[in-house]
């Protein structure tokens, strides 16, 4: 069982995993230098445990000590309960769900290992909005996609406000970043998957029209600003665009990869 230990200092040593967590860079370096992340919130926390993950640590106010008792009860991490205000003093934001976790983070698996299985796949190119990732992942997870991929510069889906927006789809999700971002998409055509692109391209088809009938599909998403790359663009099997009214071009690229997951689950 997970020792409680009451701490009521914001300098206390025992605390470094979870200081200045508004510090998207200071965060970045710290984590992937001690292979580590966390998780917030009873939900989230739970299904990181749940997922196999080891936790570190947890920090937690007292009065969510008792949501979380099965989970402490089956660690031996150490968890220190602190007031909210000391809270607050160490993360840098006011932790409204009361409990945070840092968990060991898993060598990511091969593409090969992440694909074994799968029939339906999302592709990013660098997305890297942390939000954008977490949602992306969620509406994945929602309509059954099977894994994720990810270009060398997308955001980490392991950060911890992706995952707070994803509600911790990235544990049951299997994904992995892409070694080679130049030849990922005819790596993945040689697979047996056919690659379709979503983009404004000119000889782009109604999504509906590009995915019917397709058995493996790996749907293509590009940057927040640009879209896809056009190396991807040209590379991809097919090209795919969401229908919309006149005088409107696209959508946000997580409100785009829930659209075009939807209408994928339902070919």
């Amino acid at each position: 069982m997970a020792e409680l230990t009451e701490v009521t200092d914001a300098a206390d040593p025992r605390l470094s995993d979870y200081r200045d967590l508004r510090d998207v860079q200071l965060r970045t370096h710290l984590e992937a230098e001690h292979g580590l992340f966390l998780a917030e919130g009873e939900k989230v926390v739970r299904r990181a445990v749940e997922a196999g993950f080891t936790a570190r640590s947890f920090l937690m106010a007292a009065r969510w000590l008792d949501g979380l008792d099965d989970v402490l009860a089956t660690s031996t991490a150490p968890c220190y309960v602190v007031s909210e205000e000391l809270a607050e003093q160490v993360t840098g934001f006011h932790v409204h769900r009361g409990a945070l976790a840092s968990l060991e983070r898993r060598p990511l698996p091969s593409v090969g290992e992440v694909l074994a299985a799968a029939h339906t796949v999302l592709v990013l190119e660098d997305v890297v909005d942390h939000t954008n990732v977490g949602a992306i992942f969620r509406c994945g997870a929602a309509f059954g996609f099977d894994a994720v991929l990810l270009a060398p510069r997308c955001a980490d889906p392991l950060y911890r406000r992706s995952i707070k927006v994803g509600m911790g789809a990235v544990f049951s999700t299997p994904w992995t970043r892409l070694p080679d971002w130049y030849d990922a998409l005819p790596d993945l055509a040689s697979r047996g998957f056919t690659t379709v692109a979503l983009t404004l391209a000119a000889d782009a088809l109604p999504i509906e029209r590009v995915v019917s009938g397709l058995d493996r599909v790996a749907l293509v998403l590009g940057s927040e600003g640009h879209g896809l790359s056009p190396r991807w663009e040209r590379t991809a099997d097919r090209r795919a665009i969401i229908p919309m009214r006149e005088g409107i071009d696209s959508l946000n690229v997580a409100a785009a990869a829930a659209v075009a997951c939807y209408l994928t689950a339902r070919r």
